[in-house]
Parts: structure tokens; sequence; C-alpha cells
């Protein structure tokens, strides 16, 4: 998207216009700092303002972020997202299996987190420890695999993610309310229908 004009950009940083929002950032040439349009900081001379497309641009400029506005995590950026883009993170590394080789602890330590507070972010997200959300993600994709095809439950139980066919039994039994045979059975029987 191009850099809206000076005048657009003076006035909607002038009026702190949300609209705007990492549209463009404010530089300040007498701090050296660069704000978001909504910053709550007390607004320059516009003679001392340089406007920049994105964050990346007026850092490179030799401009700081501001520590108010945190204009590194405006609309869009990871940092914006907050704590879902880390749990999001987390349950792509769930997802290739970095919980059930490493751990809690290890899965922590990837995403720059401790154990406690990682386990604390699920809980507020989720609902739920890392260890369950996995093996819930598990048991849903064993589910669509028993739906959708006919292979071999060692097949099903190793492409859904589960270290035995004994363990995977037993949790497809506790989650779904029915073994994995009955699940398939259940299903050739409604397409006979």
């Amino acid at each position: 998207m191009p850099l809206p004009s000076r005048t657009r950009c003076l006035a909607a940083y002038a009026g702190r216009d949300a609209r705007y929002d990492g549209r463009f950032f404010a530089a300040v040439t007498t701090t050296r700092i660069f704000c978001r349009p909504i910053c709550p900081a007390p607004r320059p001379r516009p003679s001392h303002l340089r406007f920049y497309g994105s964050a990346a641009e007026a850092a490179a400029a030799g401009f700081r972020p501001c520590r108010r506005c945190r204009p590194e995590a405006a609309p869009g950026s990871a940092a914006w997202s907050g704590t879902a883009a880390t749990v999001a993170r987390a349950l792509r590394m769930i997802d290739a299996g970095v919980l059930d080789r490493e751990g809690v602890d290890a899965l922590a330590e990837r995403l720059g987190l401790g154990a406690r507070q990682l386990r604390r972010l699920f809980a507020v997200h989720l609902g739920a420890a890392p260890r369950e959300v996995a093996r819930r993600r598990r048991v849903e994709r064993a589910r669509a695999l028993l739906a959708a095809s006919r292979a071999p439950m060692i097949e099903v139980a190793q492409q859904a993610g589960f270290g035995s066919v004994r363990r995977f039994n037993e949790e497809v039994r506790r989650a779904l309310g029915a073994s994995p045979t009955a699940l398939r059975r259940e299903r050739a029987e409604s397409e006979v229908r």
C-alpha cells in the first residue's frame, strides 16, 4: 500500500486517526523516535516530522521505536497479535511433533518462554494444557483419517501422531466414546444407507 500524501499523514497524525494505524509511521527528527499515528504522546511541530511506510523503513533511517505506542507492534505484525501469535507458533510446533519428542520445557524454550508461562498462555487461549491440546489434535486427526481412508489402523495411528496402536486405541476410545474399529464400522454402515 503506498504511503499517503504528506498532507494526509499530517492530518491523520494530528487527529490520531486509527484508520491509518499501520499504514504509515511518523518519525520526529529532534528526538529520533518514530511513532504510530495513534500514539498518545504530545505532537511535535510539523516541520520536525518525516513519514515512512513501515517501521522497518523508519528504523533503517536511524529512528528508534516509541515506548508508548510500540510501532513495531503495528497491525499485522506478530507483536500486534501478541500472545495469540505465540500460541499459534506453539500449535504449529506441536503439529510438527516437537512436544512429543522433546516435552513442554523444550517447546517453551524454543518459543522463548518458560514452561509455566507457556501453560498459562494455553490456559488463557485454549482452555487446556499443552499436552492436552496435543492429545485432542491427534484424536481429531485420527477421526478425520478414519473417516477419509481405508488405511490399516497402524498407519492411521502413525499418521495421526500416536506412538503406538495401543495408545491410539486408548485415546480414541476415551475421547470419542468408541474404538477406532467401531468408528470406522459406523462410517461404513452410514455409507451403505
